[in-house]
């Protein structure tokens, strides 16, 4: 189930790593975004398997996402999620960094 996006914040730890796993998921889930992923990054195919289980990556990934607003509308709309769950995913994961976006 996706995290809920009620009154409560923010998203526990296990939440928004799943949450940044989805997301992982509905880039790798098309081609043409995957693409554009790997060109904006610099990553490869391995980086990504090699770099999944980091919270820093799924923070990287999480920005990636809310700094397309399009992507994250539509990353949102299939999730059945708030879009600012994604904002409040990458805190918890990289709490005090420097937001991307």
């Amino acid at each position: 189930m996706p995290p809920s996006t009620s009154k409560r914040s923010p998203l526990s730890p296990d939440e928004a790593e799943k949450l940044a796993i989805d997301a992982l998921g509905f880039l790798a889930g098309d081609e043409g975004r995957l693409a554009a992923f790997l060109h904006a990054t610099g990553l490869s195919p391995a980086d990504i398997r090699a770099e999944s289980g980091s919270r820093d990556f799924l923070a990287g990934l999480l920005d990636y996402i809310a700094a397309d607003e399009s992507l994250l509308l539509v990353f949102a709309s299939e999730q059945r999620i708030d879009p600012a769950s994604v904002l409040a995913a990458r805190r918890t994961l990289a709490p005090g960094s420097p937001e991307a976006w």
